[in-house]
């Protein structure tokens, strides 16, 4: 029988896939609907339109290979498009290359949250390394009373979450500079760019399913050692 952390782990991963399926889902189903409604510019006249109109000359619109592989990236200063969201003219192309220079934007405006995650990369990246094995040493060793690696282990989970959490106003924001600018240039009818804000909400939910996925595990493994220090 499950022990009640480990029920509580059990829930918590099946709940969350479960919900992350669903959200995935419904996105994918929004961005194929809205890939029909055509507008008068592709991605890439939108990029190029809305970085001009903010006043960012030295980010550069390029085409990137795959599917849901759009992002901005702040040390090139390249908004990276799919080669549907580049070429395409349609609401989904829009919404999704709007809200990329919208971190672009941001940038520019040397926005809080989207420095502090550009500045949790490196650490995220290394935690993310060397974390699983950390947790799984750690749990072990807890066992016999010795907590010192799952300690680090869940520090090291707690900087990913934090990165999670981060990327919440990150995006949100993105999305609400886009949105903004699409309302001011009407380059879509009313009953587009109201396709385009539930579009860019159902991306936004992704990135909220993870960050309240890791908070969870989180708990899980700070429970974990609260239990093993006893």
């Amino acid at each position: 029988m499950l022990q009640g952390g480990n029920l509580y782990y059990v829930i918590l991963t099946v709940a969350t896939m479960l919900i992350s399926r669903w959200v995935g889902s419904i996105l994918q189903k929004r961005f194929a609907e809205y890939s029909q409604r055509p507008i008068s510019l592709t991605g890439a006249q939108i990029a190029e339109k809305m970085l001009s109109e903010n006043g960012i000359s030295d980010v550069q619109v390029i085409s990137t290979p795959g599917q849901l592989t759009d992002h901005y990236n702040p040390l090139k200063k390249t908004v990276n498009l799919s080669e549907v969201v580049y070429s395409q003219a349609n609401v989904a192309a829009a919404a999704v290359s709007a809200h990329e220079c919208g971190h672009a934007v941001q940038h520019a405006n040397a926005y809080g949250a989207l420095k502090l995650r550009s500045a949790l990369v490196p650490i995220v990246s290394l935690s993310s390394k060397y974390m699983p094995y950390l947790l799984m040493i750690g749990l072990f060793m807890a066992s016999s009373g010795n907590t010192t690696v799952l300690l680090v282990g869940v520090i090291l989970f707690a900087t990913t979450t934090l990165f999670s959490v981060v990327t919440l106003p990150v995006e949100f924001d993105a999305s609400n500079r886009a949105l903004a600018w699409l309302d001011e240039t009407r380059v879509m009818g009313d009953v587009d760019h109201d396709k385009a804000k539930n579009a860019l909400f159902w991306a936004a939910m992704t990135y909220t399913v993870a960050a309240l996925a890791s908070i969870g595990q989180l708990l899980y493994y700070v429970m974990r050692l609260m239990a093993a220090r006893r």
